[in-house]
């Protein structure tokens, strides 16, 4: 143990203990309201289903916070406990050249950290959310979506790890900015292969056949200046009873993307009402906006691993002997403990996406029906088992969108202006 040491293990249980309580919060705040429907959604929503989503969030509530403490004595044993340690000794026997090792013991931990979470992700799909009645997924297809992501993983993670420990090996102290722009340049075109290579691996995407509702969305496409190279219905149904819609890809291999559920729960001026609100995010640069500021959070990121890849004590601050001392074992140690200390920038984020949001429904309101995106959301709500009563305070660190009822009381105000 040395300084560092007790600096993360404080970090870690201020933020744990912050996030409990936060949590605390968010279940009594829930539970004190499951009493009765809130007065703006009276109307909207009756008590058994606002009763059926307080206590979806509350048991989602509970298995969260079994899954954060059994996660943090996990790091605990990755990192003091000498897990990171063991594994870049383990392949420190074998005869092979240095990039291969740290690339086995790489391989190993991430193995290990994703058999990890695979029960607490089956549990989830087969008990939870089964017993609300949102998974439509199988066991066989739960587990042929684990090995996929898996090897996928592999198959595009590994060779970004070897080219970014090359570079931290080739060109000398200037290597984050390297690594930066090589994670950013791979950034960008995972985004722009997403829709037509990765997505269609997992779902299967339709396109949307003609019709009224065909029509209706491409005019709003024209209206808003949109361009795309289509839209489609993705069969989300087969795994989830959950809906939604999004917009994916960058330049010319942009898609819309409508799930099947979503699709046969609106009307067709609530899809096009959802649709702009998707539009807006786009319009307004929200996409730019996150990839500028997640360009700019990563730089810093490489720059203050840049500093500590050459201090002894972040490795033995974190579990890894000065003899295990690696590029590789630095990127893990710096992967694992970073959120630890990026806890607390949680709200800034939330904050930032929640306004955008707010700008979205506002493009939507001049762009749609207002009341038609309303009554498409209270239906979500209904559908998605959505808490209208969160806490405050935990939804400020943990939202990425407005808490119902504040949702819908900016987008009645511009039906009213």
């Amino acid at each position: 143990m040395n300084s560092f040491t007790l600096i993360f293990l404080l970090f870690l249980v201020v933020s744990s203990i912050v996030e409990f309580w936060l949590s605390a919060r968010q279940k009594a705040h829930v539970l004190n309201h499951r009493p009765a429907v809130p007065e703006a959604f009276k109307a909207s929503i009756p008590l058994e289903t606002h009763q059926k989503a307080a206590d979806y969030t509350i048991e989602k509530n509970k298995f969260s916070n079994l899954e954060s403490a059994i996660g943090i004595m996990f790091l605990l044993v990755l990192t003091l406990g000498g897990g990171i340690d063991t594994a870049f000794k383990l392949w420190a026997d074998f005869d092979l050249a240095p990039m291969l090792k740290q690339l086995g013991a790489v391989g190993t931990l991430f193995l290990v950290m994703t058999v990890f979470e695979i029960p607490a992700s089956f549990y989830q799909t087969f008990v939870i959310e089964e017993k609300y009645g949102f998974n439509k997924s199988t066991v066989g297809q739960f587990f042929k979506d684990q090995a996929m992501s898996l090897g996928l993983a592999t198959i595009i993670g590994m060779p970004l790890f070897a080219l970014i420990l090359w570079v931290m090996d080739s060109v000398g102290d200037s290597w984050w900015i390297w690594a930066w722009a090589i994670l950013i340049s791979f950034s960008l075109l995972m985004s722009w292969l997403f829709p037509t290579v990765i997505a269609p691996l997992f779902n299967k995407f339709t396109p949307m056949e003609e019709g009224a509702l065909e029509e209706r969305i491409q005019t709003l496409l024209e209206r808003c200046g949109f361009h795309s190279e289509g839209i489609f219905i993705m069969d989300g149904s087969k795994r989830s009873g959950h809906g939604n819609a999004y917009f994916t890809g960058l330049g010319n291999n942009k898609r819309i993307v409508f799930y099947d559920t979503l699709v046969n729960s609106l009307e067709d001026e609530e899809l096009e009402a959802v649709l702009a609100h998707e539009l807006g995010h786009f319009k307004c640069k929200h996409v730019i906006k996150m990839l500028v500021a997640s360009s700019v959070i990563s730089f810093i990121s490489f720059a203050i691993l840049g500093w500590l890849i050459n201090e002894p004590w972040f490795y033995t601050g974190l579990g890894v002997a000065i003899e295990q001392k690696s590029n590789a074992a630095a990127l893990m140690l710096f992967m694992l403990v970073s959120p630890v200390f990026s806890a607390f920038m949680q709200p800034i984020s939330a904050y930032f996406q929640r306004k955008f949001e707010f700008e979205a429904d506002s493009f939507a309101a001049e762009h749609a029906q207002a009341s038609k995106l309303i009554s498409g959301l209270v239906k979500l709500y209904k559908e998605n088992a959505n808490t209208l009563t969160p806490d405050p305070l935990y939804s400020a660190f943990h939202y990425s969108h407005p808490p119902a009822a504040i949702r819908i009381a900016h987008l009645e105000s511009k039906m009213v202006s």
